[in-house]
């Protein structure tokens, strides 16, 4: 039985990842309905797109693992399955932080202005810039699935993934890990890079602008300031996921730490569900598509009441 702490943190959890299937279901098909309207997905659509489906993929994962090991940790999984979801957790979770990574690159080269040569370069390529990242996550892949293959080959008792291997020696674990994870370390440290020079640029854009208008702020200052909120918000999100993530995986060695890693869980739930509402709240598209939505509700609401009455 859980206790009150326990029991309170996976219902936030739970909640968090029902919001977060909701928020990125709501992505994919706008999205995917204004590729079957146009006939075509821009680059920032095909983004939004792929990592609104990562993300309902990495939910139901963390969620479902996590009421795997704390309700039927007797009967969890055979050896089998226990590789595959490991495989699949490591190709999802690739492909969630490399769309992330993408769309924060993209959104750099498109609103950031810096005069220096290297980013102008970018800007006008972006397509050589897309396929770039796009070899980055092959190469993270092969990287990723060798170094599993192996860990799984040399600890057969473990089968090497994050839902077992609470035998493992803490040292090798460790190094294994980051082995693993080597490409999504580094798909980080260049979202983190292109939001942060994102930020600076805007920043610095709000305070030409201010300079330049007296006596009322300028709505442009304004738009400028809300972005830099929203891409704290993003970071902060982005990295309480690893930690989230990180968190549960401490677990294997103290199981017994329920606390602890449902903490992790509803940690790492946060980003998937507060960012896809930072999505919709900043992505025109998508705001005006929730916008309909809202008002088709609200006159259902109104029909109904009508028809009562």
């Amino acid at each position: 039985m859980l206790s009150a702490a326990e029991g309170i943190l996976l219902s936030i959890a739970t909640v968090e990842a029902g919001l977060g299937v909701l928020g990125n279901t709501f992505i994919a098909l706008v999205n995917c309905m204004d590729w079957a309207k146009n006939k075509k997905l821009s680059k920032i659509g095909f983004l939004l797109f792929g990592l609104a489906t990562s993300r309902i993929f990495i939910v139901w994962i963390l969620i479902l693992d996590a009421y795997a090991k704390l309700f039927f940790p007797g009967k969890y999984l055979s050896k089998s399955l226990t590789e595959i979801i490991s495989c699949i957790w490591m190709t999802v979770n690739h492909m969630t932080v490399w769309f992330a990574t993408s769309l924060s690159i993209f959104y750099f080269l498109k609103i950031a202005n810096f005069s220096h040569y290297i980013f102008l370069w970018l800007k006008r390529r972006t397509d050589k810039v897309f396929a770039f990242l796009l070899w980055c996550l092959l190469i993270s892949w092969a990287i990723s699935f060798s170094f599993t293959v192996k860990v799984m080959k040399s600890n057969p008792k473990n089968h090497g993934n994050r839902t077992s291997g609470t035998h493992w020696e803490k040292r090798e674990f460790t190094s294994n890990y980051v082995l693993i994870n080597i490409g999504v370390i580094s798909l980080l440290i260049m979202t983190l890079t292109a939001c942060f020079l994102l930020i600076i640029s805007l920043w610095k854009h709000s305070r030409q602008m201010q300079s330049n208008v007296s006596g009322f702020r300028d709505l442009n200052t304004e738009a400028h300031v809300k972005a830099i909120k929203f891409l704290i918000s993003f970071i902060i999100l982005f990295i309480l996921y690893f930690i989230g993530v990180a968190v549960e995986i401490i677990c294997m060695f103290i199981p017994e730490n329920k606390l602890l890693f449902i903490f992790g869980l509803t940690t790492a739930s946060v980003y998937p569900c507060c960012h896809s509402v930072i999505l919709i709240l900043t992505n025109s598209q998508l705001k005006q598509a929730f916008v309909k939505v809202l008002e088709g509700l609200k006159f259902s609401e109104n029909g109904k009441d009508l028809r009562a009455t």
